[in-house]
């Protein structure tokens, strides 16, 4: 059973991807599943409003993987839930609609990234705490 809401809209938006220090890895990028109940708004997201009622996830978000679900979520070095792991970093904004438990996403998970640019304090994990390729300006 889906837990995804059908909903039709068009939409213009100038997607923030300075964090992308080149294009490498972006057209290789993984369609993953987003866990929406770990991400907390104004910092992962921003809320949407009476004309954009969908909540937008920022370009650039580090994420990791939750072991027992399988799902998506803010990575977390300080976690014990899978997301202490760097999977990745979410290649562009994505919407999702307010009340609904997942949304899809796509994952950098190879590529080069401005630390200093993205949309959250980030610290680079050792090599032993991600399963990404990403080199780091």
């Amino acid at each position: 059973m889906s837990d995804y809401q059908v909903l039709t809209t068009t939409q213009t938006v100038a997607d923030d991807r300075t964090w992308l220090a080149s294009l490498d890895g972006v057209h290789e990028a993984q369609t993953i599943p987003i866990d929406t109940s770990k991400l907390t708004a104004g910092t992962h997201y921003t809320a949407g409003t009476i004309n954009q009622p969908r909540h937008i996830i920022k370009s650039g978000l580090p994420l990791g993987k939750i072991t027992t679900s399988g799902l998506y979520a803010p990575y977390n070095s300080a976690a014990s839930d899978g997301t202490q792991i760097l999977a990745g970093f979410l290649v562009a904004e994505t919407a999702f609609t307010p009340g609904s438990a997942k949304t899809a996403g796509a994952l950098l998970w190879r590529g080069e990234v401005y630390a200093s640019k993205l949309p959250v304090t980030f610290t680079a994990p050792a090599a032993a705490s991600t399963t990404a390729f990403i080199h780091y300006r």
